[in-house]
């Protein structure tokens, strides 16, 4: 029995970008197109098989642990990045600012979609989603730098709309363009978490 269940949400892809150098900040480039490969999007400085444990991972490990790498790919929602920046009174989010990868239209509510749902590309490349992607202060900074005086308040603002981090399950090309069809595994609450 399969479990994870095709919907009839599509997310058209309104943007693809990489980051080819991190250490040169959170910045990525538009890109027409991508191959995606199991180690990630190529050009990515996000990408590879294996990553080294960051703070976000500070009570499962200990920094720099090496450890599969699920944060390849940052997928954005381009209405969620809209109203953002209305919350934070500015006219816009550049994706590139902020290190986005794919910059997704028409998925209601995308950072909110459930860990281990895919997106299936038209083309048959497959992307699965990990969990939601935290605001955090470099964003803010990145957006500070072009907007002085009011991209620190955007950690605040984008609580629950930063979209979410993602890795391939089928390698291919991704186009901007393409529609990505949604599934999702089943939904249920782990009612012992405390």
């Amino acid at each position: 029995m399969p479990i994870l269940t095709p919907t009839d949400l599509y997310g058209e892809t309104v943007g693809l970008y990489v980051n080819p150098d991190r250490d040169d900040g959170m910045a990525s480039r538009a890109v027409e197109r991508v191959t995606a490969t199991y180690a990630g999007f190529e050009g990515e400085a996000h990408g590879g098989l294996t990553r080294p444990a960051c703070s976000r991972m500070k009570l499962q490990y200990p920094r720099n642990t090496e450890i599969r790498n699920v944060r390849q790919i940052c997928i954005l929602s381009e209405e969620e990045l809209a109203a953002i920046a209305t919350d934070m009174g500015i006219d816009g989010i550049d994706p590139r600012w902020i290190g986005a990868n794919v910059i997704l239209r028409g998925i209601p509510e995308l950072t909110r979609m459930p860990p281990n749902a895919r997106l299936i590309f038209e083309g048959g490349t497959s992307l699965v989603v990990d969990m939601e992607n935290a605001p955090c202060r470099f964003a803010a900074e990145a957006i500070e730098a072009h907007r002085p005086g009011q991209g620190m308040s955007f950690p605040k603002h984008a609580v629950g709309r930063r979209g979410v981090t993602a890795w391939v399950e089928r390698e291919g090309t991704v186009e901007t363009g393409e529609r990505a069809r949604l599934h999702i595994p089943p939904q249920r609450i782990y009612e012992h978490a405390s």
